[in-house]
């Protein structure tokens, strides 16, 4: 009896120990069906001081702890970014959130997605395409950006405008929004375009533009450049020139996004307006994730321009982007 009673508890502590690996193996799998796997697609960091605060916010807000598993492509080129894209449904996404580099070409790859089950957020730009082939996008309204700009610009009464217009990427949301409300002036002849050009969002292209225009001899008092960006490498030029600028100088220097340091050039004089794009879509987009529940195809940050004469330091410290 006491033989058989030493066999019995033997097999029982063999028999348990295969059973706590199967238990293991179990969980583990269960914590891996948990992850929701995210794939973003963005423009790099290193265009702007806004993307770069965009790029953290996403970063900030979809983290392992929270049980996400994150892919991210950034790139400026559109074809790249639709390769991403095609690469992020073979790999079995659940989601990919994407600010595209250009409005045009998104129709067949969303589609690829949704036959995948792949539900796809917009954020900071909007595409041409079909409202159906996304949940929602969370954008800034880039035409109302342009139009307060311009308006705003209007409203100064000089005596002729005489414009550069330094555009960002070309065919990019943020570009053609931006462009439009001064096109519309350049068409009804209220306004003169000196020059019309891209610098892609890049500081050194910009200073390039307006160091032609200088050569040219033509004149102008207005730089409308789509980013803060351009508008400083416009300034750059503008300073070893020596041609005055900003408050009570000879050119008009009007920016986009609301960067920390730009705003201080209002506070300073030295630029005449800045028109603020908000970086901040990430954690709306979570809450849409999480609990399900997309209240409408858009939702649209609630922006404004920031004028010199009236900026204030607590301006700067609320809506600033960066140091």
């Amino acid at each position: 009896m006491k033989k058989t009673l030493i066999v019995m508890v033997a097999l029982l502590c063999v028999a348990s120990l295969f059973a706590a690996p199967k238990k293991a193996k179990k969980s583990k799998k269960a914590a891996a069906s948990s992850e929701i796997k995210i794939g973003i697609i963005n423009n790099p960091p290193s265009e702007s001081g806004y993307r770069a605060a965009n790029v953290k916010d996403f970063e900030s807000v979809f983290t392992a702890d929270k049980g996400y598993k994150v892919s991210t492509f950034y790139s400026l080129k559109n074809d790249e970014q639709l390769n991403a894209a095609s690469q992020f449904i073979t790999d079995g996404v659940d989601y990919i959130l994407l600010s595209a580099a250009a409005t045009d070409g998104w129709e067949s790859v969303l589609k690829k997605a949704q036959r995948a089950g792949i539900k796809v957020f917009l954020f900071d730009r909007m595409l041409n395409a079909s409202e159906d082939l996304y949940e929602c996008a969370v954008v800034s309204d880039m035409a109302n950006q342009g139009t307060t700009a311009v308006n705003w610009l209007k409203a100064q009464n000089l005596p002729e405008y005489n414009v550069i217009h330094i555009q960002g990427a070309m065919g990019s949301d943020a570009q053609i929004g931006r462009t439009a409300a001064l096109d519309a002036e350049f068409a009804k002849g209220t306004m003169k375009k000196v020059i019309q050009q891209t610098a892609t969002w890049d500081e050194a292209e910009a200073k390039k533009i307006v160091e032609s225009v200088i050569n040219s001899g033509e004149k102008f008092n207005v730089i409308y450049a789509e980013n803060d960006g351009m508008a400083k490498g416009a300034v750059a030029a503008l300073d070893e020139a020596g041609i005055t600028h900003g408050v009570n100088g000879d050119v008009i220097v009007m920016g986009f996004d609301c960067n920390k340091w730009a705003l201080r050039e209002l506070l300073e004089g030295n630029w005449n307006y800045d028109g603020q794009c908000s970086p901040f879509q990430a954690a709306v987009i979570e809450n849409m994730i999480k609990t399900g529940k997309v209240p409408s195809k858009k939702v649209i940050s609630e922006e404004k321009g920031f004028d010199a004469k009236t900026i204030t330091k607590a301006d700067i410290d609320t809506y600033g982007l960066g140091d």
